[in-house]
This record gives C-alpha cells, sequence and structure tokens, in this order.
C-alpha cells in the first residue's frame, strides 16, 4: 500500500478511522502519544484499553515516534479528544504545514469555545487545508465493519471528495457536504443531549419524555447552528439528527451511558475520577451554556443539563423546570 495515512490519537475511534482506511485499500499508520502503551499495541496487535477483541493487521504501524507516524504519509485525519486537541497537534507543528488534515473529533474546546478544525486552523495558520469527517458512528461497529455512513465537509469541495473516496468502501458510505460548521457543530451539539436522554433513562421517564427531549434537542441543536452560520438542513441529515439517534440510543454511547449514571444518582466528578474514556458532551455543554447565554440563544434543555451537571439540581427538578415553561407554537 503506497497512500498512506496518518491518524492522530489512538482510541477507539481513532482505531475505527484506522480500520476503515485500511479497509478502502490505504495504507495507516496510528500515533499515540504514550510510548508504553503503543509499544503494547504494536507488539499484541491489539487495542486492548480503548477497543478490545478486534485484530490489528500487521501493516499497520503503531507508534508514538513522530517522525516515524510521519514517514510517507500524504494526509492525515486527527482523532484526539477536543480538550487535548491543541497540545496533541502543537508535538507536529511545523512538520505538517503541507498535508491535508481531516478531523473526527467532536466537541468545543472549553477555554475558547473552538471547533476542532478552528484549533488545527491556530496551528497550521489556516483552513484551506481542513476537512472533517463525521456522522452516526460508533467506533465498536465501525471498527468491527459493519455498514456505517457519515458525511465528509470542507470548505474546498476537492477535499471533501478526498475524505469520500479514501473512506469509502463496502463498509463505509461517505456523502459529501459544503457546510463543514453545520457537520461540525452537529458532532458537538448531539453530545449534550445524549447527556439529556441518558438522564431520562436513568430516573426512569419513560419513551414518550425521551422522545420529546431528543426531537426537542434536534431544534436547539439546529437553532445554535444558525445563529454560527450553518445550514439549519445540514441538522436533519447524518452529522445531526443521524448522530443524534445513534447518540442518544445506543448502548454503546459514552454520553448517554454518563448521563444515565447521573440520573441513577452519581456524581459527575466520581464518574470522571473513575474512568479513561471521554464523554464529550460535558465539557460542550460547559461551553454551549456559557456561549448561548452571551448570544443571547435561547436553549433550555442545555441549560437544565448544565444545572444537573454542575450545578447538582435534581433532575426530576430540571424536568419539572422544562414542563412548566410558557405554553407556546412548536
Amino acid at each position: 500500500m503506497d497512500k498512506k495515512s496518518l491518524v492522530i490519537g489512538d482510541g477507539g475511534w481513532g482505531m475505527a478511522i484506522a480500520m476503515s482506511l485500511y479497509r478502502a485499500g490505504r495504507g495507516v499508520h496510528v500515533w499515540g502519544f504514550d510510548s508504553d502503551y503503543t509499544a503494547e499495541v504494536a507488539r499484541t496487535r491489539e487495542n486492548s484499553k480503548f477497543l478490545p477483541g478486534i485484530a490489528i493487521p500487521e501493516d499497520i504501524l503503531w507508534t508514538s515516534d513522530v517522525s516515524a507516524a510521519l514517514d510517507g504519509v500524504e494526509e492525515i485525519f486527527s482523532v484526539v479528544p477536543t480538550q487535548f486537541l491543541r497540545p496533541t497537534m502543537e508535538r507536529f507543528q511545523g512538520r505538517i504545514d503541507d498535508l491535508p488534515i481531516f478531523s473526527a473529533s467532536k466537541g468545543l474546546e472549553l477555554s475558547t469555545l473552538k471547533r476542532p478544525t478552528e484549533i488545527l486552523a491556530d496551528i497550521v495558520g489556516g483552513s484551506e487545508r481542513l476537512g472533517i469527517a463525521s456522522g452516526p458512528s460508533h467506533a465498536e461497529e465501525t471498527a468491527h465493519g459493519l455498514a456505517t455512513s457519515v458525511v465528509a465537509a470542507a470548505y474546498d469541495p476537492k477535499l471533501a471528495k478526498q475524505i469520500q473516496a479514501h473512506l469509502s468502501s463496502a463498509s463505509m458510505r461517505v456523502y459529501t457536504s459544503d457546510d463543514l460548521v453545520g457537520v461540525e457543530l452537529g458532532g458537538a451539539l448531539k453530545n449534550i443531549i445524549a447527556l439529556g436522554a441518558g438522564i431520562a433513562d436513568g430516573i426512569g421517564l419513560g419513551d414518550n419524555a425521551k422522545a420529546a427531549l431528543v426531537s426537542r434537542g434536534l431544534v436547539e441543536m439546529a437553532r445554535l447552528g444558525s445563529h454560527y452560520g450553518a445550514k439549519r438542513e445540514t441538522f436533519f441529515g447524518l452529522s445531526g439528527a443521524g448522530d443524534l439517534m445513534v447518540t442518544c440510543y445506543s448502548q454503546h454511547s459514552r454520553n448517554r451511558s454518563l448521563g444515565e449514571a447521573i440520573g441513577r444518582g452519581q456524581r459527575l466528578k466520581d464518574i470522571l475520577a473513575n474512568t479513561e474514556k471521554v464523554a464529550e458532551g460535558v465539557w460542550t455543554c460547559k461551553a454551549i451554556q456559557e456561549a448561548a447565554h452571551d448570544i443571547g440563544v435561547d436553549m433550555p434543555i442545555t441549560q437544565q443539563i448544565y444545572e444537573i451537571l454542575f450545578d447538582e439540581v435534581d433532575p426530576k427538578e430540571a424536568v419539572k423546570r422544562l414542563m412548566e415553561r410558557p405554553a407556546k407554537p412548536e
């Protein structure tokens, strides 16, 4: 395989992207920051910490060495949790200035409220080489080769088509979009609503309430996205409604599972202290609640989820507040 892609980030989703590229016929390098762990994965050919049970092909390079990771690659897929994206990519600064970079991260940087491609633009000096892939795609299924569809978006249509071509296979269908902002925000905002869906499960609200929360949550997502220049219709496609549904209902969803634990009475700080896996919705909720307040966008569901997580408001009290809001047209 002469044409090589580098995946930066060796978590579950990074591995899923790597396996998808491999199935599409690409040569693949995967970089992770922990040298001891990457050596273990390279030896055992299993990502036991983040996605166990899948044999990693021998010809996928798994390394923590930046030079080895970059050797001969033509493009980069950045698959790093958003809160760690900036310091991680700074390790590559000055060495990737001529490569297209495609983000597969979801969330917003808490300190700046920037999207992943905006963080990447800070590091590489512009957005003309950046794109994104997003959609309903749990790593546990994608890595196994179960049928998955995502959206590739970029300001340059050629880059969106490049992502499409390099990820597409019998198990991965990729659409293209010119709405990078909408696709990226959909992947971030749906995690907030998934926390709420998990909380609803945890306190036993039932199917009616959960369906209402998910559908009205989608309205909130589109409302905020429109403020930032995204196309409203993007939120009703794969990267919005599609990703929202799978994240709110799947057993694999870290955000839904965390919300369910909160609904059952666990405290956020205790949950976070006992897991290495990142539920991006927690920090996205904190960032968006502050942003929505500052810009005057009404996001009542997000507000209540924020208060449950960070002010330890009783979830049942939060539901009561939502149900007793003034009546209005849909």
